[in-house]
């Protein structure tokens, strides 16, 4: 531990490599999590039908081993190494050729750079170990949502009283700031929500959201929630009207907000504070 406080390129390098560890398995969540929501909700369906439940194969986070979806071929521990077994098979499976989406490694790579950014500005520290629970959890979540447009109760929930509970020491926020953040984070999108839906009649967005930005608000506190806000939407809305300009997306089609708050959420962790302190200065 003193060599790792000493030396924060060594211990920031450790972070780095472990987390390419992490993102590789954040890419089997991203996959299979919400084919097992949809096997449950499946199973539930057929329950309340009163059918007999069909038997299913085994199918978690852990089991059955990744495999190629075209052939079936079973990626072998060599084949798994992080980005750099995507760049040894030039982006193809070893047994078909077929093409291996480059966002493997992105996801991997992004998460081992911010959980390193991570470790850069906090150091050896409680705060850090909080920080890498959080950024991991949010980079599943945001490709989920872009996958599915859905945010699973199952990571956003625990993810709500885990900021929570880590800042009973006050490590990102005070406990008052934190809850009252959580508080505040779902009230204010499902209060957009509502609005929304009385002026127009239809959902504006997912219940998901609110669970996110009310994340957001346990893990940062109440401060951080406008930062987070302005940027997601700002972001959200240039990227969607580009979408609806340039590539014709249908504006029937929703576009997952999710992304645009966790990114918003990961830039209020890391600079929230400075950029709260550079605004209010003007006056």
């Amino acid at each position: 531990m003193e060599l790792l406080q000493a030396e924060p390129v060594i211990f920031t390098g450790l972070v780095f490599l472990f987390s390419l560890l992490i993102g590789s398995f954040l890419n089997v969540a991203i996959h299979r999590l919400p084919k097992m929501m949809e096997s449950e909700w499946m199973a539930q369906c057929a329950e309340l039908r009163g059918e007999v439940i069909p038997d299913a194969p085994r199918y978690s986070l852990w089991l059955p081993r990744s495999a190629c979806p075209k052939c079936g071929h079973q990626i072998t521990a060599l084949e798994n190494i992080p980005v750099l077994s995507w760049l040894w098979l030039r982006g193809r499976c070893s047994a078909c050729r077929t093409a291996i989406s480059g966002r493997y490694p992105l996801v991997e790579l992004l998460t081992a750079v911010l959980s390193a950014a991570a470790a850069w500005k906090w150091g050896v520290s409680i705060q850090t170990l909080g920080a890498l629970f959080l950024i991991w959890t949010l980079v599943a979540l945001a490709f989920i949502d872009l996958d599915t447009t859905l945010l699973p109760d199952s990571l956003t929930l625990p993810l709500l009283w885990l900021g929570l509970l880590f800042n009973l020491g006050g490590h990102f926020a005070s406990l008052s700031d934190a809850v009252v953040g959580a508080m505040a984070g779902y009230g204010v999108l499902w209060t957009v929500f509502w609005l929304f839906k009385l002026a127009t009649g239809k959902d504006g967005m997912g219940y998901g959201d609110f669970k996110l930005l009310a994340v957001m608000g346990a893990w940062m506190g109440w401060q951080m929630l406008p930062i987070t806000l302005l940027l997601s939407s700002v972001v959200g809305a240039t990227v969607g009207v580009a979408m609806i300009v340039f590539i014709k997306h249908d504006r029937r089609v929703p576009i997952p907000f999710g992304p645009y708050l966790a990114g918003g959420g990961l830039v209020a962790l890391f600079f929230g504070t400075d950029l709260t302190q550079a605004y209010l200065a003007q006056f």
